[in-house]
């Protein structure tokens, strides 16, 4: 059940109100309170936790209370967690802005690759029309070139023909000029 109200007031002010020092309970090899007081001031036992307050036996069975001292914290220790507070959000934002940056290249690079894939689609399909193009001229003149194959073979048989009778020509002749000059 939640205190309400002045009880919650009187709750809180219990619990913020320091302990004096003539409360505590020191044993011999203990430092005095005011010691530890004027050494806190100087810096010395800075970090040193207070003791708790133990009260003795009670009357209810003999069950022991303690208290625990609640020590203030140290303004420098505020700021140095409030400093490391913030520099650790510095630097986890500059860690998000690189992984950011890091997407946005990825992005722009793949951009880019998908702009040369476009590219050389184009060109492919560009090369393949020509292709076909040349394919189909090729069909369209195979009649002509089986006709020019035709006329070399002729004209191959021709030549054989002509050296054939120039040969014979010339035995002939040689004939010719034998019987002339009997």
């Amino acid at each position: 059940m939640a205190a309400t109200g002045e009880d919650a007031a009187a709750m809180d002010s219990i619990s913020k109100a320091p302990i004096p020092p003539s409360a505590l309970n020191f044993k011999a090899g203990d430092q005095d309170p005011q010691q530890e007081i004027s050494s806190g001031e100087s810096g010395l036992a800075e970090n040193q936790p207070t003791p708790s307050k133990k009260s003795s036996s009670n009357s209810d069975g003999g069950v022991e209370t303690a208290e625990e001292a609640v020590e203030p914290a140290e303004p420098d220790i505020d700021e140095l967690c409030k400093d490391m507070f913030d520099k650790m959000g510095i630097f986890l934002q500059g860690e998000l802005t690189a992984t950011c940056e890091d997407y946005k290249l990825l992005e722009n690079m793949n951009k880019l690759t998908s702009l040369k894939y476009m590219e050389m689609k184009d060109i492919s399909i560009n090369i393949s029309r020509n292709l076909q193009d040349l394919n189909q001229k090729y069909a369209s003149l195979q009649p002509y070139l089986d006709q020019i194959n035709q006329i070399d073979e002729q004209v191959t048989a021709l030549e054989q023909a002509a050296y054939k009778l120039d040969t014979y020509s010339k035995k002939l002749e040689a004939k010719f000029k034998k019987l002339e000059k009997r």
